[in-house]
């Protein structure tokens, strides 16, 4: 059956079965990794670590993307529905105290599917979904009782800045009716016993070099708009990375001065639950892992471009 693909704001209404749209993903499942991993949140990862599943393909193009090497090319293994349903049981028995599903948001249509056979196998860890927010909220609303937490990102509050270094027309318009819909079916944050979430939204924003008084709308914006329902994560982990010396704004680490001014502000602005991040100079390379297919079915096959 043909599918034409609307999940997103570009509509790119292609067929992904055979013709490739702005986010440069199959129909099929493309998956790079899949693992415990230690450094998302600690409320997210715990000792345990955080079950993340990295897919492949994005629908937005940051100039500076730490994970490029996926996001911008057709790089992962190929995964029926089933065998993404194991993956997901396979990081249950691994201990993992979440599924974390990253960049998914070209595969709002497939998820609930998959979701629903893992549930049925015995899944019963809180699964998220990992999200720059550039996504439809019809698209989210297919995952209606079927995502516990959110971990939307807030990336810009300016469209000119979404623009040009994402390639994201009317971003944050597009972004917060996301968020909205995110924190409308997780509504209440939730901690375990041990103090591992359990539902709920965390809004993420990584703090880019110049952009200031940017992030001081966004946070205001969060603050005023849901106060303590969601959890905020200001983040400061950006280095220049992929083709961010297209800009010269963003050729440099945030420096220590600039997020220092950001948690005054933040604490000024009154957050409570929120997350921070230690030394803003640290080697960004130290957060990304490595996307050679641990994790995935040794049967399935791996597609990659030509260039990758």
């Amino acid at each position: 059956m043909s599918f034409e693909c609307s999940l997103c704001p570009r509509e790119c209404r292609v067929d992904r079965r055979s013709q490739m749209g702005f986010c440069l993903a199959p129909d099929a499942f493309l998956v790079a990794r899949a693992a415990p991993h230690l450094w998302e949140e600690p409320i997210l990862s715990g000792s345990r670590g955080s079950g993340t599943i990295f897919f492949s393909g994005c629908t937005m193009a940051c100039c500076f993307c730490q994970n490029h090497t996926i996001s911008r090319r057709r790089h992962g293994k190929i995964l029926d529905e089933n065998q993404l349903a194991e993956v997901m049981l396979l990081l249950q028995r691994q201990g993992c105290h979440n599924i974390n599903l990253v960049t998914a948001d070209h595969y709002l249509h497939r998820l609930p599917a998959v979701i629903r056979t893992a549930r049925a196998r015995g899944l019963t860890i809180p699964l998220a979904l990992n999200t720059s927010s550039y996504v439809k909220v019809e698209s989210l609303a297919k995952l209606q009782g079927l995502v516990d937490i959110y971990l939307p990102d807030l990336k810009y509050f300016s469209d000119d800045y979404a623009e040009r270094f994402s390639s994201a027309p009317a971003y944050f318009a597009v972004a917060t009716a996301a968020i909205a819909e995110m924190v409308r079916q997780c509504a209440v944050p939730r901690l375990s016993a041990e103090g591992i979430m359990q539902s709920g939204v965390i809004i993420r924003h990584m703090a880019l070099p110049g952009l200031f008084f940017d992030s001081k709308k966004i946070m205001r914006y969060v603050r005023q708009t849901y106060g303590d329902q969601v959890y905020f994560s200001l983040m400061n982990q950006y280095t220049p990375m992929h083709e961010a010396a297209r800009f010269p704004q963003l050729t440099r680490p945030l420096s220590v001065l600039e997020y220092d001014a950001l948690l005054d502000y933040s604490d000024r602005l009154g957050f409570s639950l929120g997350f921070t991040q230690g030394e803003p100079d640290e080697d960004e390379s130290f957060y990304i892992p490595l996307f050679d297919g641990t994790g995935l079915p040794e049967e399935a096959p791996w597609y990659c471009d030509d260039d990758s």
